[in-house]
């Protein structure tokens, strides 16, 4: 048994450094190389999104979760006259959900806005700014019925 023990532990010390270098192999022709950014979208904004039209809303992804909306009013007034900051927070801990809008009084201002802060740092986080989608349409649902057309209650 401790002979087997020792051929198998030699045996992976010797292996060892061949799948490592397989492992962390750049030259082989089997290697991952992603796609190049412009491939996967405009090469602005978010890779892989089509741009929305240009409005005087800006959506701020990236913002870290102690990000106010003083702080966003502050970061982005410096590029124009904003009108409007908000940081959309979770309604349990009162923490940014990460993302928010800011509104310029003029559509330059909201595109120096969105060149001058997208990529940059605020708070420690890279953020990101893009113009806003506006929100789809929603069509009301009457959740309180089920398949049959009776709600949780048996009644119609």
């Amino acid at each position: 048994m401790a002979l087997r023990a020792a051929a198998t532990t030699g045996m992976a010390a010797r292996m060892a450094p061949l799948a490592m270098r397989r492992l962390f192999s750049t030259t082989s022709p089997n290697s991952f190389m992603p796609p190049p950014i412009t491939a996967m979208g405009n090469g602005e904004g978010t890779p892989g999104r089509e741009q929305a039209p240009p409005s005087t809303n800006l959506f701020v992804s990236g913002l870290n979760k102690r990000t106010t909306m003083e702080k966003l009013r502050e970061a982005f007034s410096q590029f124009g006259q904003v009108v409007d900051a908000r940081v959309v927070t979770d309604r349990v801990s009162g923490y940014s959900k990460g993302f928010g809008f800011v509104r310029y009084a003029t559509l330059e201002e909201a595109e120096k806005g969105r060149e001058g802060m997208d990529g940059k740092f605020l708070d420690g986080w890279v953020i990101f700014a893009e113009y806003a989608r506006p929100r789809p349409e929603r069509t009301p649902q009457n959740n309180m019925t089920n398949s049959n057309g009776y709600n949780s209650y048996g009644r119609q």
